[in-house]
């Protein structure tokens, strides 16, 4: 595999994750009904709505900045994990007849996020392996 192909499908990766998450951002920040119906049916309205929205503005931002994917990608697999867990548990796959399609975007983060988060796990060790360098 060429340099050049790696280097486009990692940025593929990072701009899917991205992309869905912060599409989500305006049905979150502007309580479109869909969004409000999920955190009311998780109890987490609305202070977890927006809480939810914060992190993955944060995650998305985290994820297209080289130096920080791998903070971003880890804190992606936490929400999305989270989002899959309520759908598996409470909400269900299809969500006010969406199709399934939140279910589905949910099942891309996550996965895009754990692939960029394994292919950037030197970067995480390094950090880990430098604080444990200069511990008292």
């Amino acid at each position: 595999m060429t340099l050049r192909l790696k280097t486009a499908g990692i940025w593929a990766l990072k701009l899917i994750a991205a992309f869905i998450m912060l599409q989500t951002l305006y049905f979150k920040f502007t309580a479109a009904p869909e969004s409000v119906y999920i955190f009311t049916q998780i109890g987490m309205e609305p202070v977890g709505r927006i809480g939810i929205g914060i992190m993955e503005l944060i995650a998305s931002i985290l994820i297209l900045i080289p130096a920080t994917t791998v903070f971003g990608a880890i804190l992606g697999v936490g929400l999305m994990s989270g989002a899959i867990f309520f759908h598996l548990s409470k909400l269900g796959i299809n969500v006010m007849d969406d199709g399934g399609q939140l279910f589905i975007y949910a099942v891309i983060v996550f996965l895009c996020s754990l692939i960029l988060a394994f292919l950037n796990r030197t970067t995480l060790f390094n950090l880990i392996r430098i604080n444990n360098k200069y511990r008292f």
